[in-house]
């Protein structure tokens, strides 16, 4: 209640908001309301949003999540969960698989944690994967250009890139050495992460865009890469780290039991690894670790395993298990061990708790020295040292041995170049320069684990931008300066044209102010390549506390975990999906909370008219009104308001 005139002068008063000499005020809730000092009025600037600047394949997320949410509707009769499958695979054609595998560095980035917790963008991106599937959602094809591409390698970046060139029209037939496509999506990821119903789905849909597949056939020994250059228009390798690292120490090369992750995964995933040893140490800390630990645990193992069935055997391609023989197996002793502490363990955090609860011991700062081998020269230990918390500095006389059957090295990748050395490096790799072109090789295009081992998402990012390369290049075109922000962005232009609202042709009889005419956006400003917008560009005190819509998961105990190879992670209904999209804070673009409407002291601020509205579109300004007092930017809380307009 306010005090009154006379309490104001019967009562003494003691305290002053001011001292003597203060003339500016000190906070920011008080000065919105300073009147009009700035002399600029607002613009409507377009950034990119950290989830989308964290996202490798350069998705446009918040663009998905504000269709999922209903705020970007689509044009004519197309369905919400088609027009968010159009949105999302513009970057990346799996969204049921990485909704499902991708670590989610978009969900570490989202300014939402500085409110309470990220936005569940992966469930979201299953969800909008999984709804395709069901409603056989199709990918259209560019116009023929009459251009050929061979792409050497069926995995995520092969398929991306075979993806990406079908929508411009060019001819694709792509190469791969295994029976199956796929890569480290199927021979490197165990089914109960990715169902092989929802991968081959996705593979397929590719496919079917025209698609030529030659199988079993390796560029280099069954075909010469010289045929290959002159058969083809260009050439974009996407042929994958497939060979494992071993432990660089010394017993690792000799002993047959010592075999990579990398190995062991593909040996699973084609199915002809079916048991283990009874006692299993894996040595990595990364993703890949954690899938072969928890694949052990699930195989298990049985007592007085004949040789040829001993895991090396299986995994070295001698021989295959008889799956009747996994009836009577037991459970595994399974250790995977990190030179990391385990809480900062590369795993992403939710596999490292899965792999606890399904019995996994983990154990952190700690280093490999040597394998010791038995009188049959099978590894029978291995001889460790700890190390301090930084994970680099060995502990003195902390050495001790593990009893082992089976040692599994998951500490990296390299490929394997066997018919064309002279394109790889040193490392067993191919160098790429920032447009995913190879070094000195005209015609020659890279992307993928085989230019630096690392994320699924990584691989497609990388494709995308290699075949905007090829494109250039087929066209004989300069490629110019990639961008600052190089991802997928909302294109206000594009989104006036599809919902008929493009501006009127210039022609330049008209005055060059746009406030008036029709022929620009007046108060609107891109800035999406060069800019990704931080939290404190936010009005957060916008946002209210609502907890994340999670999925559930299926993640066995250790007593459940034998034999479990039902999928783990349970997709979203619509309901779910939606509530989860609307938690997103839409950075850096409006989302029609009509803050700026309402605060604004002379109206100045108004909604556009509803037949000329879109995304990105929803208010403008009457500069004639406006006195540039900027509470419409201090209250919008997406940060797509600034006060820029005017001296």
């Amino acid at each position: 209640m306010a005090t009154s005139r006379d309490d104001m002068k019967n009562e003494k008063l003691t305290f002053r908001r001011y001292e003597d000499g203060e003339t500016k005020w000190g906070s920011m809730s008080t000065m919105i309301f300073n009147e009009d000092t700035t002399h600029k009025c607002p613009t409507y600037v377009n950034r990119t949003p950290p989830c989308q600047g964290s996202c490798p394949s350069g998705e446009d997320i918040r663009g998905w999540l504000d269709i999922v949410r209903g705020i970007e509707k689509p044009a004519g009769d197309m369905t919400m969960q088609e027009y968010a499958f159009r949105r999302s695979t513009n970057a990346n054609p799996f969204p049921s698989v990485m909704g499902r595998v991708c670590p989610a560095p978009c969900e570490d980035g989202c300014n939402r944690n500085e409110v309470e917790d990220f936005v569940g963008i992966n469930s979201v991106e299953q969800y909008i994967g999984d709804s395709a599937l069901e409603a056989g959602f199709t990918f259209e094809t560019g116009s023929d250009t009459g251009k050929k591409i061979a792409i050497i390698g069926g995995g995520p970046a092969g398929l991306a890139g075979a993806y990406q060139l079908r929508r411009k029209g060019h001819a694709v037939t792509l190469f791969d050495n295994h029976e199956t496509l796929g890569g480290m999506m199927k021979y490197g990821i165990p089914g109960y992460r990715t169902p092989r119903n929802v991968l081959d789905g996705e593979i397929n849909r590719i496919v079917d865009m025209g698609v030529e597949i030659k199988l079993n056939t390796w560029i280099g020994k069954d075909i010469t890469v010289k045929q290959i250059e002159k058969d083809y228009d260009a050439i974009l390798w996407a042929v994958g780290a497939q060979a494992g690292r071993q432990l660089p120490i010394p017993g690792a090369e000799q002993a047959p039991n010592a075999l990579t992750g990398v190995d062991f995964l593909e040996a699973f995933n084609d199915g002809r690894l079916q048991l283990v040893t009874e006692k299993v140490v894996v040595i990595g800390g990364g993703d890949t670790s954690i899938d072969v630990a928890s694949v052990a645990r699930r195989l298990g193992n049985i007592k007085n395993m004949a040789d040829k069935d001993r895991p090396e055997n299986i995994i070295l391609g001698h021989t295959a298990h008889d799956v009747a023989s996994s009836a009577i197996r037991q459970g595994a002793e399974v250790m995977l061990l990190s030179r990391s502490p385990i809480d900062k363990m590369p795993a992403a955090e939710h596999e490292r708790v899965d792999a606890l609860r399904e019995g996994v011991q983990l154990v952190g700062c700690i280093t490999p020295v040597e394998v010791i081998l038995d009188d049959k020269g099978r590894a029978k230990a291995l001889r460790v040292q700890k190390l301090e918390e930084d994970g680099k500095t060995p502990i003195e006389g902390s050495e001790y041995e593990i009893e082992l059957d089976l040692l599994v090295s998951a500490i990296g990748q390299s490929g394997k170049l066997e018919g064309f050395e002279d394109i790889g490096n040193d490392r067993g790799l191919i160098d790429a320069d920032q447009h995913y072109q190879v070094p000195g090789k005209p015609g020659h295009f890279v992307a993928g684990d085989i230019v630096r081992p690392h994320l699924l998402t990584t691989a497609i990012g990388q494709a995308s931008i290699a075949v905007e390369s090829i494109d250039h290049y087929l066209k004989h075109e300069a490629l110019g300066k990639r961008p600052k922000v190089d991802k997928h962005h909302f294109d206000l232009l594009q989104k006036l044209h599809e919902t008929g609202l493009d501006p009127d042709e210039y022609d330049n009889t008209s005055t060059l102010g746009t406030s008036e005419e029709n022929f620009a956006v007046h108060n609107y400003e891109d800035r999406s390549r060069n800019e990704i917008i931080p939290a404190d560009k936010l009005f957060l005190g916008h946002f209210s506390y609502t907890p994340r819509h999670k999925r559930s998961e299926d993640v066995p105990t250790s007593e459940e975990v034998l034999g479990h190879f039902q999928e783990r992670m349970k997709g979203l209904d619509e309901a779910e999906a939606i509530a989860e999209a609307e938690r997103c804070m839409s950075c850096g673009m409006c989302f029609e909370c009509d803050n700026c409407v309402i605060f604004c002291p002379q109206d100045a601020v108004y909604r556009v008219p509803k037949k000329d509205a879109t995304m990105g579109r929803y208010v403008a300004t009457d500069y004639a009104k406006c006195i540039g007092c900027h509470i419409c930017a201090d209250v919008c809380p997406t940060g797509y308001i600034d006060m820029a307009m005017g001296d």
